[in-house]
């Protein structure tokens, strides 16, 4: 429409009308009245519960911060092209891990899937449509220590590659051979590994073999971030919706440009992969970023100083009741934060682990913590919302002495 005929269109259009040429409608004079936010919590009838067990995956692990909501709220309301997110966003992590590059993923297992498939495939879109099918692949093995070879080992076989155990550095060398494709380290696992990462990495850069780490839940500390980058690993996969506090759903592939490069050629918005389910939406790879800003921003002296003191209030308000033991550890890698062991003598107080548990997690408000042992359980703060630890010390009092004898 020539300009002068869309002023007389103007001219003649309708209050309120639409011009049609863009798309663009006249607001009303009035505004609809907001209608009330739905609380679907309520409506569902959902258990919330304040967490004092820790970031597991069946409690929802952890709770986002405001910037990240804003994060996720504000990128919904326009598109944006994928690809280009993941770039500017991969760019701004990369700088803050040490890495040559990143990717968001859809978790930490979705990193470890996509960082394999990218070792095995390179850039090669051929290999990338066949996986996991890769008998017919020059390199199709993983070599992984025998502690280390459980559970998340999973992650890497989906791609079709085949675990090779090791125990000791003898064992690590002979392994190598022409079909070895990557080495593998669960850094949760060091201490039930014979092979530490110096030596590991001294193997793998020797015989030329790309490493891969998983530190899902090792952060804390904020350094480990970058700490494995730094220290020569390829890859590095990191969990985003645990003390990051990131999208639930979020997850870190850091590590060298080209096996990132490679890594999405098996991820979205790329279809016939191996990883096109993985996808994380653009709100969820802006949240992340959001996320990890802000984690690596705050005050860690002081947040710790926080996380002793509501422990202390705990073990305080626990230590009241007749029969009791406690201790606070700190794990030394997954979950590094202080902790609360609270045990009780049974001829003392009637009450089992489970008994604890259930009994926590009906009351009102509903708390959840976890058990290791017969009549003990274990408590974590770093999940706690402000205040909540005074909340979690009066009910686990009032149930250990309950159950006094």
């Amino acid at each position: 429409m020539k300009r002068r005929e869309l002023l007389k269109y103007f001219s003649i259009a309708p209050v309120g009308g639409a011009i049609i040429s863009t798309g663009i409608p006249f607001k009303s004079a009035i505004a609809a009245p907001r209608s009330a936010k739905r609380d679907l919590i309520k409506e569902l009838g959902l258990r919330t519960f304040i967490n004092a067990a820790g970031t597991y995956t069946a409690m929802t692990a952890s709770l986002m911060h405001d910037e990240v909501i804003d994060a996720i709220n504000t990128s919904s309301k326009e598109f944006i092209m994928y690809d280009e997110v993941q770039d500017k966003v991969g760019e701004k992590i990369a700088a803050i891990c040490h890495s040559e590059a990143a990717l968001v993923t859809a978790g930490c297992w979705s990193a470890l899937v996509l960082g394999t498939a990218g070792v095995l495939t390179g850039m090669d879109i051929k290999k990338v449509a066949l996986l996991p099918n890769v008998e017919s692949f020059e390199k199709n093995e993983v070599i992984v220590q025998k502690g280390h070879n459980h559970g998340y080992i999973h992650a890497l076989t989906n791609t079709g590659i085949k675990p090779v155990e090791v125990e000791t550095i003898e064992q690590l060398q002979k392994a190598i051979n022409s079909k070895t494709a990557l080495m593998y380290f669960l850094n949760e696992s060091s201490l039930l590994g014979k092979i530490q990462h110096k030596e590991f990495l001294e193997v793998a850069k020797k015989n030329n073999i790309p490493t891969l780490i998983d530190i899902a839940a090792d952060i804390p500390p904020v350094e480990n971030l970058w700490k494995y980058n730094d220290m020569g690993f390829d890859l590095v996969c990191v969990s985003g919706g645990k003390a990051i506090r990131g999208p639930q759903s979020a997850g870190l592939l850091l590590g060298k440009k080209d096996l990132i490069a490679a890594a999405r050629l098996s991820a979205p918005p790329r279809g016939g992969n191996i990883g096109r389910g993985m996808k994380v939406n653009k709100e969820e790879v802006l949240g992340m970023y959001a996320a990890l800003d802000r984690y690596v921003k705050q005050d860690h002296d002081k947040e710790w100083k926080m996380w002793e003191g509501q422990v202390a209030v705990i073990e305080n308000a626990a230590k009241k009741a007749k029969g009791i033991t406690t201790e606070v550890t700190v794990p030394p890698i997954a979950n590094h934060t202080p902790a609360l062991k609270i045990m009780w003598d049974p001829a003392v107080v009637k009450l089992t682990s489970k008994e604890m548990q259930e009994n926590l997690r009906k009351g009102n408000p509903s708390i959840e913590v976890m058990s290791s042992a017969p009549n003990t359980i274990n408590i974590t703060v770093f999940m706690l919302k402000p205040g909540q630890e005074k909340i979690v010390a009066s009910r686990v009092n009032e149930e250990l002495t309950k159950a006094f004898a």
